[in-house]
Protein backbone atom coordinates (compact mmCIF):
# COMPACT_ATOMS: atom_id res chain seq x y z
CA UNK A 1 0.00 0.00 0.00
CA UNK A 2 0.88 3.22 -0.87
CA UNK A 3 2.15 5.71 2.28
CA UNK A 4 0.36 8.77 1.92
CA UNK A 5 0.74 12.70 2.56
CA UNK A 6 -0.67 14.54 5.52
CA UNK A 7 -1.03 18.53 4.77
CA UNK A 8 -2.20 20.61 7.78
CA UNK A 9 -3.90 23.59 6.85
CA UNK A 10 -3.95 26.74 8.68
CA UNK A 11 -7.70 28.43 9.93
CA UNK A 12 -6.11 32.32 8.69
CA UNK A 13 -8.13 32.72 5.07
CA UNK A 14 -8.77 30.58 2.62
CA UNK A 15 -5.44 30.20 0.96
CA UNK A 16 -3.93 27.21 2.87
CA UNK A 17 -7.00 24.83 2.01
CA UNK A 18 -6.73 26.16 -1.79
CA UNK A 19 -3.15 25.57 -1.97
CA UNK A 20 -3.63 22.27 -0.59
CA UNK A 21 -6.49 21.08 -2.64
CA UNK A 22 -4.49 22.45 -5.79
CA UNK A 23 -1.44 20.52 -5.06
CA UNK A 24 -3.43 17.54 -4.13
CA UNK A 25 -5.38 16.92 -7.19
CA UNK A 26 -1.90 16.22 -9.08
CA UNK A 27 -0.07 14.15 -6.40
CA UNK A 28 0.87 10.61 -7.08
CA UNK A 29 -0.03 9.35 -3.66
CA UNK A 30 -3.17 9.76 -1.24
CA UNK A 31 -3.21 12.76 0.71
CA UNK A 32 -5.18 13.89 3.70
CA UNK A 33 -6.10 17.93 4.68
CA UNK A 34 -5.52 17.75 8.21
CA UNK A 35 -7.08 21.13 10.27
CA UNK A 36 -9.90 22.99 11.58
CA UNK A 37 -11.79 22.19 8.89
CA UNK A 38 -15.81 22.06 9.85
CA UNK A 39 -16.88 25.16 8.18
CA UNK A 40 -14.83 24.83 5.26
CA UNK A 41 -15.74 23.32 1.66
CA UNK A 42 -13.92 20.25 1.65
CA UNK A 43 -15.84 18.27 -1.05
CA UNK A 44 -13.87 15.59 -2.55
CA UNK A 45 -10.97 15.73 0.32
CA UNK A 46 -9.97 13.30 2.48
CA UNK A 47 -10.04 15.11 5.70
CA UNK A 48 -8.77 14.61 9.71
CA UNK A 49 -11.16 17.62 10.80
CA UNK A 50 -9.56 19.03 14.17
CA UNK A 51 -10.96 20.59 17.51
CA UNK A 52 -10.83 24.61 16.81
CA UNK A 53 -7.20 25.89 18.73
CA UNK A 54 -7.90 29.42 19.54
CA UNK A 55 -8.45 30.75 22.66
CA UNK A 56 -11.73 29.99 24.97
CA UNK A 57 -14.10 32.31 24.49
CA UNK A 58 -13.39 35.27 22.03
CA UNK A 59 -11.11 35.03 20.18
CA UNK A 60 -11.60 38.15 18.44
CA UNK A 61 -8.65 39.90 17.47
CA UNK A 62 -6.35 36.64 18.49
CA UNK A 63 -2.66 37.29 16.81
CA UNK A 64 -1.06 33.48 16.83
CA UNK A 65 0.04 34.11 20.68
CA UNK A 66 -0.76 32.84 23.53
CA UNK A 67 0.33 35.40 26.03
CA UNK A 68 2.05 32.50 28.48
CA UNK A 69 4.85 34.05 30.53
CA UNK A 70 6.45 31.31 30.66
CA UNK A 71 5.96 29.93 26.87
CA UNK A 72 9.02 27.92 25.55
CA UNK A 73 10.99 30.16 23.23
CA UNK A 74 10.37 27.67 20.55
CA UNK A 75 6.59 28.03 20.44
CA UNK A 76 4.54 30.72 19.28
CA UNK A 77 1.24 29.22 20.76
CA UNK A 78 1.44 26.49 23.88
CA UNK A 79 -1.74 27.93 26.19
CA UNK A 80 -1.86 26.00 29.09
CA UNK A 81 -5.15 24.13 30.22
CA UNK A 82 -6.56 24.46 26.94
CA UNK A 83 -8.93 20.91 26.00
CA UNK A 84 -9.62 21.36 22.62
CA UNK A 85 -5.33 21.89 21.75
CA UNK A 86 -5.01 18.86 23.56
CA UNK A 87 -7.70 16.99 21.54
CA UNK A 88 -6.26 18.19 18.17
CA UNK A 89 -2.77 16.78 18.83
CA UNK A 90 -3.70 13.82 20.28
CA UNK A 91 -6.21 13.34 16.87
CA UNK A 92 -3.01 14.11 15.07
CA UNK A 93 -0.80 11.94 16.47
CA UNK A 94 -3.86 9.06 16.79
CA UNK A 95 -3.64 9.39 12.58
CA UNK A 96 0.00 9.05 12.51
CA UNK A 97 -0.08 6.12 14.57
CA UNK A 98 -3.01 4.54 12.65
CA UNK A 99 -1.71 5.50 8.42
CA UNK A 100 2.25 5.88 8.74
CA UNK A 101 2.17 8.92 6.61
CA UNK A 102 5.43 9.27 4.15
CA UNK A 103 5.17 13.05 4.71
CA UNK A 104 3.33 15.55 6.63
CA UNK A 105 3.12 19.38 4.98
CA UNK A 106 2.67 22.19 7.31
CA UNK A 107 0.84 25.20 6.55
CA UNK A 108 1.19 26.73 8.74
CA UNK A 109 2.34 25.79 12.26
CA UNK A 110 5.62 25.71 14.02
CA UNK A 111 3.91 23.70 16.53
CA UNK A 112 2.64 21.02 14.23
CA UNK A 113 5.83 21.11 12.85
CA UNK A 114 7.56 20.44 15.81
CA UNK A 115 5.16 18.00 16.81
CA UNK A 116 5.43 16.19 13.86
CA UNK A 117 8.79 15.98 13.68
CA UNK A 118 8.59 14.14 17.50
CA UNK A 119 6.38 12.33 16.33
CA UNK A 120 9.10 11.08 13.47
CA UNK A 121 7.59 11.98 10.59
CA UNK A 122 9.43 13.66 7.84
CA UNK A 123 8.03 17.60 6.95
CA UNK A 124 8.18 19.66 4.55
CA UNK A 125 7.19 23.51 6.34
CA UNK A 126 5.68 25.83 4.23
CA UNK A 127 7.13 29.43 4.38
CA UNK A 128 5.34 32.50 3.83
CA UNK A 129 6.48 35.41 2.77
CA UNK A 130 7.70 38.20 5.03
CA UNK A 131 10.33 38.62 8.38
CA UNK A 132 10.20 35.01 9.61
CA UNK A 133 13.51 35.03 11.45
CA UNK A 134 11.97 35.06 14.94
CA UNK A 135 13.33 31.55 17.18
CA UNK A 136 10.23 29.82 16.55
CA UNK A 137 10.10 30.14 13.18
CA UNK A 138 13.90 28.99 12.88
CA UNK A 139 13.26 25.94 14.79
CA UNK A 140 10.68 24.56 12.50
CA UNK A 141 12.47 25.16 9.42
CA UNK A 142 15.76 24.00 11.33
CA UNK A 143 13.70 20.24 11.95
CA UNK A 144 11.83 20.17 8.49
CA UNK A 145 13.28 17.88 5.92
CA UNK A 146 12.67 20.59 3.55
CA UNK A 147 10.97 23.95 3.30
CA UNK A 148 8.25 25.30 0.82
CA UNK A 149 7.87 28.77 0.13
CA UNK A 150 4.84 29.37 -2.83
CA UNK A 151 6.37 32.17 -4.46
CA UNK A 152 9.14 32.32 -7.01
CA UNK A 153 12.45 33.40 -5.42
CA UNK A 154 12.26 36.98 -6.82
CA UNK A 155 10.02 38.08 -3.97
CA UNK A 156 12.06 36.37 -1.68
CA UNK A 157 12.62 38.64 1.91
CA UNK A 158 15.92 40.27 1.87
CA UNK A 159 16.09 39.23 5.57
CA UNK A 160 16.06 35.56 4.90
CA UNK A 161 19.24 33.66 6.13
CA UNK A 162 21.19 31.85 3.25
CA UNK A 163 20.55 28.42 5.43
CA UNK A 164 17.05 29.10 5.06
CA UNK A 165 17.23 29.57 1.84
CA UNK A 166 19.53 26.63 1.14
CA UNK A 167 16.57 24.20 2.54
CA UNK A 168 13.63 25.87 0.30
CA UNK A 169 12.29 24.65 -2.35
CA UNK A 170 10.62 28.14 -4.43
CA UNK A 171 7.10 26.61 -5.61
CA UNK A 172 5.81 29.58 -7.07
CA UNK A 173 2.61 31.19 -6.80
CA UNK A 174 0.12 27.65 -6.33
CA UNK A 175 -3.16 29.15 -6.91
CA UNK A 176 -4.21 27.27 -9.72
CA UNK A 177 -3.84 26.90 -13.56
CA UNK A 178 -3.16 29.71 -16.30
CA UNK A 179 -6.50 30.40 -17.79
CA UNK A 180 -6.07 31.50 -21.85
CA UNK A 181 -5.28 35.35 -21.28
CA UNK A 182 -8.19 37.52 -22.63
CA UNK A 183 -5.71 40.81 -22.59
CA UNK A 184 -6.65 44.28 -21.29
CA UNK A 185 -10.86 44.16 -19.82
CA UNK A 186 -12.70 47.84 -19.20
CA UNK A 187 -13.59 47.25 -15.26
CA UNK A 188 -11.74 48.09 -12.18
CA UNK A 189 -11.84 44.43 -10.14
CA UNK A 190 -11.66 44.68 -6.45
CA UNK A 191 -11.31 41.90 -4.05
CA UNK A 192 -12.01 41.42 -0.59
CA UNK A 193 -10.48 38.17 0.93
CA UNK A 194 -11.58 36.02 4.10
CA UNK A 195 -8.41 36.81 5.82
CA UNK A 196 -9.22 40.90 5.88
CA UNK A 197 -11.55 42.92 7.41
CA UNK A 198 -13.36 43.47 3.94
CA UNK A 199 -14.25 47.38 1.99
CA UNK A 200 -16.33 50.08 3.45
CA UNK A 201 -19.09 50.75 1.43
CA UNK A 202 -18.47 54.71 1.76
CA UNK A 203 -15.19 54.63 0.49
CA UNK A 204 -16.07 51.83 -2.29
CA UNK A 205 -18.40 54.34 -3.47
CA UNK A 206 -16.34 57.47 -3.47
CA UNK A 207 -13.36 55.70 -5.61
CA UNK A 208 -16.22 54.74 -8.29
CA UNK A 209 -17.76 58.39 -8.15
CA UNK A 210 -13.79 59.37 -8.79
CA UNK A 211 -13.65 56.89 -11.76
CA UNK A 212 -17.25 57.06 -13.02
CA UNK A 213 -15.87 55.58 -16.72
CA UNK A 214 -15.24 52.79 -15.58
CA UNK A 215 -17.59 49.90 -13.99
CA UNK A 216 -16.74 48.79 -10.94
CA UNK A 217 -16.82 45.16 -9.52
CA UNK A 218 -16.12 44.72 -5.77
CA UNK A 219 -15.59 40.75 -4.67
CA UNK A 220 -16.29 39.69 -0.73
CA UNK A 221 -17.56 41.23 2.03
CA UNK A 222 -18.49 44.94 2.51
CA UNK A 223 -19.50 46.80 5.43
CA UNK A 224 -21.52 49.92 5.85
CA UNK A 225 -24.53 52.22 4.60
CA UNK A 226 -24.58 54.44 1.98
CA UNK A 227 -25.84 55.13 -1.60
CA UNK A 228 -24.07 52.96 -4.49
CA UNK A 229 -22.95 54.80 -7.47
CA UNK A 230 -24.84 53.06 -10.98
CA UNK A 231 -20.98 52.19 -11.65
CA UNK A 232 -20.39 50.14 -8.44
CA UNK A 233 -21.69 46.44 -8.43
CA UNK A 234 -21.00 44.54 -5.63
CA UNK A 235 -20.97 40.67 -5.49
CA UNK A 236 -20.34 39.12 -2.04
CA UNK A 237 -18.82 35.93 -2.27
CA UNK A 238 -18.41 34.72 -5.90
CA UNK A 239 -17.65 30.76 -6.74
CA UNK A 240 -15.67 31.74 -9.85
CA UNK A 241 -13.28 34.92 -8.59
CA UNK A 242 -11.46 34.36 -11.99
CA UNK A 243 -14.25 34.99 -14.57
CA UNK A 244 -14.02 39.03 -12.74
CA UNK A 245 -10.61 39.16 -12.97
CA UNK A 246 -10.47 38.26 -16.81
CA UNK A 247 -12.52 41.15 -17.19
CA UNK A 248 -10.12 43.91 -15.41
CA UNK A 249 -7.98 46.81 -16.54
CA UNK A 250 -7.03 46.86 -13.09
CA UNK A 251 -7.03 44.65 -10.43
CA UNK A 252 -7.35 46.11 -6.57
CA UNK A 253 -6.76 44.31 -3.48
CA UNK A 254 -4.48 43.08 -0.86
CA UNK A 255 -1.26 41.15 -0.90
CA UNK A 256 -2.35 37.82 -0.25
CA UNK A 257 -0.95 34.83 -1.81
CA UNK A 258 -4.43 34.06 -3.45
CA UNK A 259 -4.71 37.46 -5.20
CA UNK A 260 -1.23 37.79 -6.15
CA UNK A 261 -1.52 34.26 -7.81
CA UNK A 262 -4.65 35.53 -9.49
CA UNK A 263 -2.77 38.63 -10.86
CA UNK A 264 0.15 36.96 -12.40
CA UNK A 265 -1.68 34.09 -13.86
CA UNK A 266 -4.16 36.58 -15.66
CA UNK A 267 -1.22 39.21 -16.12
CA UNK A 268 -3.25 42.02 -14.63
CA UNK A 269 -1.82 45.39 -13.50
CA UNK A 270 -2.56 45.09 -10.28
CA UNK A 271 -3.12 48.01 -7.36
CA UNK A 272 -1.82 45.94 -4.26
CA UNK A 273 -3.17 47.89 -0.97
CA UNK A 274 -1.49 45.65 1.52
CA UNK A 275 -3.39 44.27 4.70
CA UNK A 276 -1.96 44.07 8.08
CA UNK A 277 -0.34 40.21 8.70
CA UNK A 278 1.77 38.81 11.19
CA UNK A 279 5.74 38.93 10.11
CA UNK A 280 4.91 41.59 7.63
CA UNK A 281 3.77 38.93 5.25
CA UNK A 282 1.38 41.19 2.83
CA UNK A 283 4.16 44.17 3.36
CA UNK A 284 6.90 42.18 2.24
CA UNK A 285 5.21 40.64 -0.58
CA UNK A 286 3.92 44.20 -1.88
CA UNK A 287 7.49 45.75 -1.41
CA UNK A 288 8.87 43.26 -3.40
CA UNK A 289 5.93 43.36 -6.25
CA UNK A 290 6.66 47.53 -6.20
CA UNK A 291 10.77 46.84 -6.59
CA UNK A 292 9.86 44.85 -9.53
CA UNK A 293 7.76 46.82 -11.29
CA UNK A 294 5.25 44.24 -11.12
CA UNK A 295 2.23 46.26 -9.07
CA UNK A 296 1.76 49.34 -8.25
CA UNK A 297 1.15 49.74 -4.27
CA UNK A 298 -0.23 52.10 -1.70
CA UNK A 299 -0.16 51.59 2.03
CA UNK A 300 -4.23 51.97 2.67
CA UNK A 301 -7.17 52.17 0.98
CA UNK A 302 -6.45 55.90 -1.24
CA UNK A 303 -8.96 58.90 -0.60
CA UNK A 304 -11.22 59.67 -3.49
CA UNK A 305 -9.57 62.39 -5.02
CA UNK A 306 -6.50 59.82 -5.36
CA UNK A 307 -8.50 57.81 -7.65
CA UNK A 308 -8.07 59.66 -11.35
CA UNK A 309 -4.13 59.43 -10.98
CA UNK A 310 -3.90 55.93 -9.46
CA UNK A 311 -5.68 54.90 -12.40
CA UNK A 312 -3.58 56.45 -14.83
CA UNK A 313 -0.22 55.29 -12.62
CA UNK A 314 -1.99 51.38 -12.89
CA UNK A 315 -2.42 51.50 -16.81
CA UNK A 316 0.86 52.45 -17.02
CA UNK A 317 1.91 49.41 -15.59
CA UNK A 318 3.56 46.51 -18.08
CA UNK A 319 2.03 43.54 -17.41
CA UNK A 320 3.77 41.33 -18.79
CA UNK A 321 6.50 41.94 -15.60
CA UNK A 322 3.61 40.78 -13.11
CA UNK A 323 2.63 37.91 -15.91
CA UNK A 324 6.36 36.89 -16.15
CA UNK A 325 6.20 35.70 -12.07
CA UNK A 326 3.50 32.78 -12.48
CA UNK A 327 4.85 29.62 -13.52
CA UNK A 328 2.16 27.21 -15.42
CA UNK A 329 3.65 24.16 -14.04
CA UNK A 330 4.02 25.24 -10.83
CA UNK A 331 1.36 22.79 -9.06
CA UNK A 332 2.91 20.24 -10.77
CA UNK A 333 6.40 21.16 -10.46
CA UNK A 334 5.39 21.05 -6.92
CA UNK A 335 3.63 17.63 -6.26
CA UNK A 336 6.86 16.05 -7.91
CA UNK A 337 8.87 17.60 -5.45
CA UNK A 338 6.86 15.90 -2.38
CA UNK A 339 5.89 12.99 -4.18
CA UNK A 340 9.64 12.84 -4.36
CA UNK A 341 10.44 13.81 -1.47
CA UNK A 342 7.82 10.77 -0.12
CA UNK A 343 8.87 8.13 -2.35
CA UNK A 344 10.28 4.78 -1.85
CA UNK A 345 13.97 5.49 -0.64
CA UNK A 346 13.03 9.13 -0.03
CA UNK A 347 12.66 10.48 3.24
CA UNK A 348 11.86 7.78 6.28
Amino acid sequence: MTRGIGWYVHHQGAGHLQRARAVATHLHRPCTIIGTLAEADTTGLDVLDLPDDRPLGNGAGFDGNDGEAERPEAFHYAPLRHPDLRSRMARIAAWVERTDPALIVVDVSVEVALFARLLSVPTVVVRLAGERTDRPHREAFRSASRVLAPFPASLESPGTPDWVRAKTFYAGFLGGSRPALAGDGQDVVVVFGKGGEGGDLGALAAAARAVPERTWHVLGPVSGLGETPVNLHLHGWVADVGAFVAKAAILVGGGGDGLVALAAAYGKRFLCLPEPRAYGEQTEKAEALHRLGAALVRPSWPVAEAWPDLMREALALDPSIIAGLYDPEGLEGCAAFLDGLAGEGGLR
